[in-house]
């Protein structure tokens, strides 16, 4: 370790003791608290911070100075190689880059809610603020030493941090009402998500998604107000889902090279002609009104209940798919397959692998949960709205690149489209809990996904096939 490198951890060290000291003075100010405790809590958070920096962070880093915990640093050094040295901060800087624009970021961020949201900033969200800084540092230096899935880690990683700056700066977030909530939104995306997946494992994209979403969710309205058995009409619906994914893989598949926007029109041709259909005789072309079945409600409702649970159903059919699906992609002969299709067509067509077969069948699973999903909105919402699915347009898409699935094929799943959902559910809500505006939660929800796409999703897998 050369001298600069020690004096510069040194230093960091100080500097977030020194942060941490005046915050924890700030929160006990702020809360009332008697000055002496105040005094002594903010040294003592002070004197612990250094102590733990110098000994598990400095000292981890050269093998030397692990030997004797009262070892100082040698002064014996070659001062040619010194003065030869790079910066060492502009060295750090420039080797992660991605991760400084990611910690600037998020500062950007916690300045921009200060000045745009009334009652934010406070010694309460300052002190959260600096905590959830020192476990962003903390994580980035374990990964460091990560060897395995680094995505997964950092997924990981991202969602405790999140969850801390939640449950430290908005009230009643650790509520059972809170937690049950996120989970419910969750499992729709996350539903919606596993087509998605899917496609993207083979290198391509479904941008029908939302439009399949909305158009069954009206559809299946619509059959059950003409009096069509609500079971017959779920079961219509899911068909006729797979048969979009079935048109979507045919046309994809021959024009490889246009599949995003092949899919998109067909979102546009299945959202237009179900509006057609269901609007004949009626005087509303967006919206079916009716009387959703009981069952179908507790399906998806809050209230909804599992075996007499307080548990809506949703949850416990994401979790059951969520495991079936993982445990195919990972312990099958057919999971296998489609990682190898994905990541080499033509080891794979050497194989006998039928690439048009998993891909159109890619496609039919994406139009499938598609369906479902909209299904599962019905018994939520109460009534068939054809603009359900509008929010799933890219969120799909973010939930899978932010869980570090490769757009190029053949590296991820769905286990890391499942962190890159909660991920983003969480931003959701922590954003809400603020109160901040629609485009403001916009606007902060983009300066998110841009660095943490860049620090985990671009893997080597990627460039490599660049």
């Amino acid at each position: 370790m050369k001298r600069s490198t020690f004096l510069f951890f040194k230093g960091l060290g100080l500097l977030f003791a020194i942060l941490c000291g005046i915050g924890t003075a700030v929160l006990g100010w702020y809360d009332g608290a008697d000055w002496m405790n105040i005094a002594t809590y903010s040294i003592a958070v002070t004197g612990l911070i250094l102590w733990g920096w110098y000994h598990f962070s400095v000292r981890w880093i050269n093998e030397d100075l692990k030997k004797n915990i009262f070892t100082k640093f040698p002064k014996e050094e070659n001062t040619e190689d010194e003065e030869d040295e790079e910066n060492f901060f502009f060295k750090n800087i420039r080797e992660n880059r991605w991760k400084t624009v990611a910690f600037l970021g998020v500062i950007l961020i916690f300045t921009f809610v200060s000045f745009i949201s009334e009652n934010f900033f406070s010694g309460r969200t300052l002190v959260s603020f600096l905590i959830f800084l020192i476990f962003v540092i903390f994580m980035g230096v374990i990964s460091r030493y990560i060897k395995g899935s680094k995505s997964v880690f950092i997924g990981i990683g991202v969602l405790i941090g999140l969850f801390i700056i939640g449950s430290l700066t908005i009230p009643g977030f650790l509520t059972t009402m809170n937690m049950k909530s996120m989970l419910v939104f969750a499992s729709f995306l996350g539903l919606a998500t596993i087509g998605q997946t899917f496609v993207a494992l083979l290198g391509g994209l479904d941008l029908s998604i939302p439009f399949v979403i909305g158009s069954m969710n009206v559809a299946l309205m619509s059959l059950i107000s003409k009096g069509v058995p609500p079971w017959l009409s779920c079961l219509v619906i899911l068909l006729l889902g797979c048969l979009i994914g079935f048109v979507n893989g045919i046309l994809s598949f021959r024009l490889q090279g246009q599949a995003l926007i092949l899919t998109l029109g067909v979102g546009f041709f299945v959202k237009g002609g179900v509006q057609i259909l269901v609007s004949m005789g009626t005087f509303s072309a967006g919206t079916v009104f009716g009387v959703v079945p009981d069952w179908m409600q507790n399906l998806a409702s809050m209230g909804g209940k599992t075996l007499g649970l307080p548990i809506p159903p949703v949850i416990i059919i994401w979790i059951v798919v969520s495991i079936l699906v993982i445990v195919a992609l990972r312990l099958t002969k057919w999971g296998r397959h489609l990682y190898a299709l994905g990541g080499s067509r033509l080891s794979s067509s050497r194989l006998s692998i039928s690439e048009k077969g998993y891909w159109i069948g890619a496609y039919v699973i994406s139009g499938f949960f598609s369906a479902l999903t909209g299904i599962l909105l019905l018994g939520w919402s109460g009534g068939g709205y054809v603009g359900a699915g509008d929010i799933y347009l890219f969120t799909t898409i973010a939930a899978v690149v932010i869980g570090g699935t490769s757009l190029l094929g053949g590296s991820g799943g769905y286990g890391l489209s499942v962190i890159g959902v909660f991920i983003l559910q969480i931003i959701t809500t922590v954003l809400i809990g603020w109160g901040l505006s629609w485009e403001a939660q916009q606007f902060i929800l983009g300066l998110l996904i841009i660095p943490m796409v860049a620090l985990y999703a671009r893997s080597p897998h990627i460039r490599s096939q660049i």
